[in-house]
């Protein structure tokens, strides 16, 4: 851990003020899932959300983290790799809980929310990027999660990918408020 106070500083870019309060149980940190590619080789996008997760862990942020997401076009699941990666970073193993069918950000917090739920923890930290949190967090608040984002920072992103990120997560977001995407179930 002896990279742990650099790490820390990495993990203070959140979208949401930050409200200290006396509360003992710690939130859990639910990373969203990204690309397993062929091979099980994780995304670039999911080992940054991992690694920023396992930095919130080493800092004391949260308490623990569900790592969340389905088996997509190749093995393992993208729960199964955000596992791994935190276990190669020192997160213990019985602070990483995995959901692993989820195929959707509704399903990741929905299915995640249960986990929380079940570590009896009020509160969740979602990792994911920044152009993601806005659409995460409004499906949060409709299964119900008191939660906030902390997302990595995008170092080594082209502008290309940024700007296709963000252009296509507009007509996401719209859909999701328009539809009502994430709504109790």
């Amino acid at each position: 851990m002896g990279n742990a106070q650099g790490m820390c500083f990495c993990a203070q870019m959140t979208l949401s003020p930050e409200t200290k309060t006396s509360e003992q149980v710690k939130p859990l940190a639910i990373v969203l899932g990204a690309a397993v590619w062929a091979g099980g080789v994780p995304s670039p996008t999911l080992r940054r959300r991992a690694a920023h997760a396992a930095s919130l862990w080493h800092c004391g942020d949260v308490s623990g983290i569900v790592a969340s997401g389905g088996v997509g076009k190749s093995p393992p699941s993208e729960a199964q790799a955000i596992v791994d990666i935190c276990q190669g970073l020192g997160v213990a193993a019985t602070d990483l809980i995995l959901e692993d069918q989820s195929h959707t950000t509704e399903e990741n917090l929905l299915f995640s929310s249960r986990k929380l739920h079940e570590r009896g923890a009020r509160s969740a930290i979602i990792v994911t990027d920044t152009y993601h949190a806005p659409r995460a967090l409004l499906v949060a608040r409709r299964v119900g999660l008191q939660a906030r984002a902390s997302c990595p920072a995008q170092r080594g992103t082209s502008l290309y990918r940024l700007g296709k990120s963000w252009l296509r997560e507009i007509p996401a977001f719209l859909w999701y408020l328009v539809t009502g995407k994430g709504r109790s179930q």
